[in-house]
């Protein structure tokens, strides 16, 4: 740790400096860890709009960062024999048994034109976002729009699991399942499924299987009372390009209960928290004798999945605001780096990663035993190369004697 402790102290100040005292964050924690060891862990900035400062025990929305933990829950079941990835989404939910696909403007009557769907959703496609479904935030289409209308996409649902699925039911996909990879709202569907399977509520699962077993104290999907005053505030671009605040965190949306809870973007945790996730990972599926799944699973999360094995800009529709796409395929639950000189980023071959709306994200690189998170809470993440910059900051600074 002392040998490269001055680089990483100083490339976090430098970040701090770029995207906090002359930068639009309100605030930004920067944690490293190297062979399990913690090398970095800073707060910068302050944690709600009245100036209290950043601490590190800060609670955060991390948005499509539950993804990950999504699809572990997912594959527990897998390994118990209750689905697989193969199974047909409507074996679990016959909703989808008629499911159709949007060939492409309307029909006389003014409705969408649809097709019939040749192949089933199957539940790797959920996983992989090869199931056809779609954000509004692409905004590309109809069906993106319908989605907005409808709230299909919200972090906070009033349906319960059903409710959503059938609402999402009713709608074409945009294209052929298994086709190509569209980023979409289809981990939100996977929690449905892990409801179905598991018969219980998505956040108990969690919490039983995931969060207690892994000593994360500080994940869940509505804050406890007692702890509202470690969650942050969050922040918004607004239409002339200046942050507002979009939630306050001592009354945030997320302290109210739902019928149902978004696997694709709906959880709240911190640093340390969402570290012993990645270190059970980077550890094959264990942490402190608590094996979650198997090594080959975990292995299997980390490898590409894009249907003709290629990268994002071979085998993606659309744009992709928590990663680039060249060079970069999707595993399961994240991204995974194939090829880092066409992506232009820095890390190993295989390096697993994702990021959230509000600019969170993680990368995990394996050949070089190094866990990095960068948690803020500024929407959308696009708006900012923090990410990236975080990164090429992280292996410059461990490169240094």
């Amino acid at each position: 740790m002392t040998k490269h402790a001055p680089a990483l102290e100083a490339a976090a100040l430098q970040l701090s400096r770029d995207y906090c005292e002359n930068g639009p964050l309100p605030h930004l924690q920067l944690f490293i860890s190297v062979n399990g060891e913690v090398m970095l862990d800073r707060c910068f900035g302050r944690a709600r709009a009245e100036g209290d400062p950043l601490q590190p025990d800060a609670i955060y929305r991390i948005a499509s960062m539950t993804k990950p933990v999504a699809t572990v829950a997912f594959l527990m079941l897998v390994e118990e024999g209750l689905v697989s990835l193969d199974t047909p989404l409507a074996d679990i939910l016959p909703e989808f048994r008629q499911v159709r696909i949007w060939t492409g403007g309307t029909d006389e009557k003014g409705a969408l034109a649809t097709a019939p769907c040749e192949r089933p959703i199957m539940l790797i496609d959920l996983l992989r976002h090869t199931a056809g479904f779609s954000y509004s935030f692409h905004g590309a289409t109809p069906i993106d729009q319908l989605y907005g209308e409808r709230y299909l996409d919200s972090f906070h649902q009033r349906r319960t699991g059903r409710e959503y699925a059938a609402a999402l039911a009713e709608l074409p996909l945009q294209m052929t399942p298994g086709e190509c990879f569209h980023y979409s709202l289809a981990t939100d569907l996977l929690g449905v499924v892990i409801e179905q399977i598991a018969g219980m509520p998505l956040d108990r699962f969690l919490e039983a299987r995931i969060f207690e077993p892994l000593g994360m104290s500080d994940s869940f999907f509505v804050v406890p009372a007692g702890r509202e005053d470690r969650l942050t505030d969050a922040w918004q671009w607004d239409g002339k390009g200046l942050p507002t605040l979009y939630d306050r965190g001592a009354h945030s949306r997320w302290r109210v209960e739902q019928k149902f809870y978004s696997a694709g973007g709906g959880l709240l945790s911190t640093v340390q928290d969402y570290h012993r996730f990645l270190r059970m990972l980077m550890q094959g599926g264990e942490l402190d004798g608590e094996r979650l799944v198997s090594r080959e699973h975990v292995a299997l999360m980390l490898s590409n999945h894009l249907p003709g094995g290629g990268d994002l800009e071979e085998e993606g529709a659309a744009p992709v605001s928590e990663t680039s796409q060249p060079g970069i395929g999707m595993g399961l639950g994240g991204a995974v780096i194939l090829d880092p000189a066409r992506a232009l980023a820095t890390g190993s071959v295989g390096t697993y990663f994702w990021g959230g709306l509000l600019s969170t994200g993680f990368f995990l690189d394996p050949p070089r035993q190094i866990i990095a998170i960068v948690m803020t809470q500024l929407m959308p993440s696009g708006m900012t190369n923090l990410r990236e910059d975080f990164r090429r900051c992280v292996y410059a600074a461990l490169r240094q004697n």
